[in-house]
């Protein structure tokens, strides 16, 4: 179970607009190819270009997601591609649900 360093750390690292922006892309991406059936990745290089922002704010903000467990990369020659973690989104969900339930 997630505590709640965790997910201060986590929620963080969505406080930021652009962050925020970006997490949601990588994860718009693996809807896509879920509705496709083709395999969940986004390319950095497609963010860029969808974000109007430089390769290294979009870096910076990739790495922030990552550090925040919220998404994986990998490298794929020279394109980096990221996936959404689908577990920490559910240990963040069960928090919040398990919140709403107690009140």
């Amino acid at each position: 179970m997630m505590d709640t360093i965790k997910l201060a750390k986590v929620l963080k690292a969505l406080a930021h607009p652009k962050r925020l922006e970006l997490f949601f892309k990588i994860a718009e991406k693996r809807e896509a190819d879920f509705k496709t059936g083709c395999e969940c990745e986004c390319f950095v290089t497609d963010m860029i270009n969808s974000l109007k922002l430089g390769a290294p704010t979009i870096s910076h903000h990739i790495k922030e997601l990552e550090n925040a467990g919220l998404i994986t990369t990998e490298r794929k020659g020279k394109y980096l591609s990221a996936k959404v973690k689908e577990d920490t989104l559910a240990e963040v969900n069960k928090i919040f649900a398990d919140q709403l339930r107690k009140n």
